[in-house]
């Protein structure tokens, strides 16, 4: 008799290393084909809910969303957030996303950092937070984002890179008290939101991209040095909540995993199958056992524009790799692109669908 699983029952099945009914699917979008997936289903350009309901989604993501005061002077044709991090307009062929610009603390010293505003714990909307995890009660319910820590990329946005890079080489006071004040604050947020959702949320999402395609960006003793400690923080804050922590890390990062299982991290996003060392079958010899995957489904691979067998046949080997034993989440390895064509997104999630059904 076949056991018949929720959307949350389903995830905390596979992420346990035991077989559910079909793998859980995951859904990371930006607009353009957001839209164009809504189009292809008859739907209207909102509904969120009922795509992700065509498309087999068990996940939900909530957030306490910003609501604070405006710390920052507006500039033209520029948006600024919460933390004074500027972006602008880029167009290209498929659509235009919002890029990273100005970095207004590249040239910051000490003082500069630690008097720059940044938002407060009760800036944020908690309520609105309790009313999703009410709504969404029987999917899994994830808390963050691949920006939560994140020091390299988040800290590089508002400082360069390749300053950020520089700054941890050298120990610069400059940068540690920047990663220090974020962290503070993202650490006092998540824990208000974890009180307030009552043990509704299931997993804690952070971040920190570790690699290129064919390397890391930084020694495995610069990483211990400077960052792990700070991640160490966000994942007992996950265990002091009795939940489990995903880290999402792009590129060739396979080489911090066994750091990641000893502090307790127990989930891996992203998943580059084209980088260094990410290949499945690596991953699943390597780290299988311990660590449960979610991604792997490349957004620069052959859901871009390669026809629609081509697709189908990536999603089932895939799948025929990561899915025995459990321990495996189908989703893109980053927000699938625009340039994507809409049959092949369909085709990737009736695959998922169809073909990752165990005890078939």
């Amino acid at each position: 008799m076949k056991v018949q699983f929720n959307s949350k029952d389903r995830v905390k099945c596979a992420f346990s290393h035991a077989e559910p009914d079909r793998i859980p699917i995951d859904y990371l979008y930006n607009p353009g084909i957001d839209q164009r997936l809504k189009s292809h289903y008859g739907l209207g350009g909102d509904d969120n809910e009922a795509l992700m309901e065509i498309i087999g989604v068990d996940f939900r993501n909530v957030e306490a969303s910003f609501i604070g005061p405006q710390r920052f002077e507006s500039v033209k044709d520029r948006q600024i957030d919460e933390w004074g991090i500027r972006t602008r307009w880029i167009e290209h062929s498929s659509g235009g996303y919002w890029d990273y610009c100005d970095f207004p603390l590249k040239e910051a010293e000490l003082d500069e950092i630690l008097n720059w505003p940044i938002p407060d714990v009760d800036d944020y909307d908690y309520g609105a937070l309790v009313e999703q995890c009410r709504k969404w009660k029987n999917y899994y319910i994830t808390l963050g984002h691949p920006g939560i820590g994140d020091f390299i990329n988040s800290t590089g946005m508002i400082r360069t890179m390749e300053m950020v890079l520089m700054d941890m080489f050298e120990g610069a006071e400059e940068i540690l008290a920047l990663f220090d004040r974020r962290l503070d604050l993202q650490l006092k947020m998540l824990d208000r939101c974890l009180e307030k959702a009552e043990g509704a949320i299931d997993l804690l999402w952070m971040g920190e991209d570790l690699g290129t395609q064919i390397a890391p960006i930084l020694s495995l003793d610069l990483y211990r040095e400077h960052l792990r400690p700070r991640h160490q923080k966000i994942v007992d804050l996950g265990k002091s909540h009795g939940i489990p922590v995903m880290i999402h890390s792009c590129g060739s990062s396979s080489w911090a995993f066994d750091d990641f299982i000893e502090m307790g991290i127990t989930v891996v996003d992203t998943l580059q199958p084209e980088a260094r060392n990410m290949e499945p079958a690596y991953l699943k010899d390597h780290f299988g056992k311990k660590l449960s995957f979610h991604g792997c489904i490349s957004t620069a691979g052959p859901v871009v524009d390669a026809p629609v067998d081509e697709v189908v046949q990536d999603v089932r080997n895939k799948l025929d790799i990561l899915m025995p034993g459990g321990g495996y989440a189908l989703a893109p390895t980053h927000q699938l692109q625009d340039n994507s064509r809409t049959e092949n997104v369909v085709a990737l999630y009736e695959t998922a669908r169809e073909y990752g059904t165990y005890n078939k």
